[in-house]
């Protein structure tokens, strides 16, 4: 079974991106966010047409979180239980998989903009928000993977320039400290399961040559609960999609689970 996460930065201007990177790459899941874009705009029949059953939560002009799956999606919500949130920021759904149902939690994390700000104090109140309710959530689904665009670069490895940004958005000691509690329920780094070449980055800037420099950080994650560890076959980050016109800022990041 193939996951993925894809920020798309507005499924409008990328969605033949997406069909084109599903037909190259047929994942079982794929969980997008940043569609910028109302549930009523959201493209249900055309992802149908394609194979996929998909459940979307969409806002107007910003955020805004999708499920697409080759399995029905069961027990759908949307945001984060007990906290109010006008933003569309997660989604969850099951899924039944060969080895038992799995939980997916999809988030597109608040930015943050800058240490600070309202907008980081509201990033910090989210983040507690989320991290208790997802100790909830594991332990009604046992089998759950949480990920997304999570804004947050967990180690110094992750960024392109960890002493110049240090303590600057992505970077803070707050973030990483939210992104170790978020282990410390339980869930594991999918992607820190393997060997990974160095500078390893899933979002460039579109400026000053961003990509084409790799002046890049990780921030779009896969994390498993423990007993999906030993299913865990690869994590790789798909690098295609950032070379194409006209491109997400975003590359997809894909787990394969075996039995």
């Amino acid at each position: 079974m193939k996951i993925a996460t894809w920020n798309v930065n507005s499924l409008t201007a990328r969605l033949q991106h997406v069909l084109d990177w599903l037909i190259a790459n047929p994942v079982d899941l794929l969980c997008l966010q940043e569609l910028k874009m109302t549930d009523d705009k959201f493209p249900l029949e055309v992802l149908k047409s394609a194979g996929y059953e998909a459940a979307s939560f969409g806002q107007k002009t910003y955020n805004g979180v999708a499920l697409l799956s080759l399995s029905p999606l069961r027990e759908v919500q949307r945001n984060i239980g007990g906290f109010e949130d006008e933003h569309s920021r997660v989604i969850s759904a099951t899924v039944d998989t060969p080895t038992g149902p799995l939980r997916v939690v999809n988030g597109y994390f608040v930015n943050g903009q800058a240490p600070g700000s309202d907008k980081f104090a509201y990033k910090m109140r989210w983040l507690d928000a989320l991290r208790d309710w997802l100790r909830a959530e594991m332990a009604a689904h046992p089998r759950l993977v949480l990920l997304g665009d999570f804004n947050i670069t967990p180690e110094d490895r992750d960024s392109y320039d960890p002493v110049g940004l240090k303590e600057t958005i992505h970077h803070t000691t707050e973030e990483r400290q939210h992104f170790q509690a978020l282990l410390q329920l339980g869930l594991v780094d999918g992607f820190r399961l393997f060997e990974q070449p160095e500078k390893s980055f899933s979002w460039w800037d579109y400026r000053m040559l961003g990509y084409q420099k790799n002046r890049g950080l990780r921030i779009d994650h896969i994390l498993v609960s423990e007993p999906l560890v030993p299913e865990v076959r690869s994590c790789t980050i798909d690098r295609v999609p950032r070379k194409w016109e006209k491109p997400s800022d975003h590359a997809p990041v894909v787990m394969e689970l075996g039995s």
